[in-house]
């Protein structure tokens, strides 16, 4: 099992920056493709970002590429997601996700393991 706690959202401004974490604990880290999903109101929850277990490649959501960076850190079992020139579009929860290595990255039903979310909320 791996619990997966995220932190870092709140509510800013169009064209602010937040920085999104994910702490991991449980099994191996490393064994794991880590994403990033969100869910805005009444909507379904969709992809945003992935990283390998290894960091060496990374895939992002169209809307988000160039803004978004997804990134992680196996030595303390983290994963982070800087968001740059927020858009009231990306209001929504956000939450961290683990899938084995190896998973199709974009599928949600793919990743066995979800944090509680953290709510990001972009003002213009």
């Amino acid at each position: 099992q791996v619990q997966l706690v995220e932190s870092g959202g709140g509510l800013v401004q169009a064209g602010a920056s937040l920085r999104l974490s994910c702490a991991a604990s449980g099994r191996t880290f490393s064994n794991f493709l880590m994403g990033w999903f969100r869910q805005a109101p009444g909507k379904e929850r969709d992809f945003v970002a992935a990283i390998t277990w290894n960091g060496g490649r990374t895939y992002y959501e169209d809307s988000v590429k160039g803004r978004f960076t997804i990134s992680r850190d196996n030595a303390k079992n983290t994963v982070s997601l800087q968001m740059n020139s927020l858009k009231p579009g990306d209001t929504a929860v956000y939450y961290c996700a683990a899938a084995p290595r190896g998973s199709w990255y974009r599928d949600g039903q793919n990743y066995a393991h979800w944090g509680q979310g953290t709510q990001v909320t972009v003002s213009s």
